[in-house]
């Protein structure tokens, strides 16, 4: 049994906390998105109709993956437990691949430009990686068992 070495500092725990909410909301999104598709956002147009229904049944599932992943992973930080690193390096990889397929396979940006698309998924997998730092950090401090 790993004996945790010293109580992470309350910058700590907020900012884990920031994180389970930020995954909590990634988790409903992607409710959203199996449940209605593209008309989950309110300006969704045809194009979007169209991509979404052209992307392959495990898409989805990558999605699910990289915000389930990254909410256990936050929890397990909250709860000082090591598997957090394990859980976020999980959802850092699904979001590279889910992103990796959306932007390399599909014609999104060429459609709707590099400004528009590209900000958004940038963010969410430096959130991610972030996490994944964080988590490894956490360890090596002896904040976690």
């Amino acid at each position: 049994m790993t004996i945790v070495k010293s109580m992470p500092p309350l910058w700590h725990l907020a900012t884990v906390a920031l994180l389970a909410a930020w995954n909590a909301v990634g988790c409903y999104f992607c409710y959203l998105q199996f449940r209605l598709g593209a008309d989950w956002a309110a300006d969704a147009t045809d194009y979007d109709r169209a991509l979404m229904a052209s992307l392959p049944a495990w898409y989805n599932y990558c999605y699910a993956l990289g915000v389930g992943a990254g909410l256990l992973g936050a929890l397990a930080l909250l709860v000082r437990s090591r598997s957090a690193i394990v859980l976020l390096a999980l959802s850092l990889a699904a979001v590279v691949v889910q992103f990796g397929y959306l932007f390399a396979a599909t014609d999104i940006i060429a459609h709707k430009g590099a400004g528009t698309v590209l900000p958004f998924p940038i963010f969410i997998a430096v959130v991610s990686a972030l996490a994944l730092w964080g988590a490894r950090r956490a360890a090596a401090k002896g904040w976690l068992g």
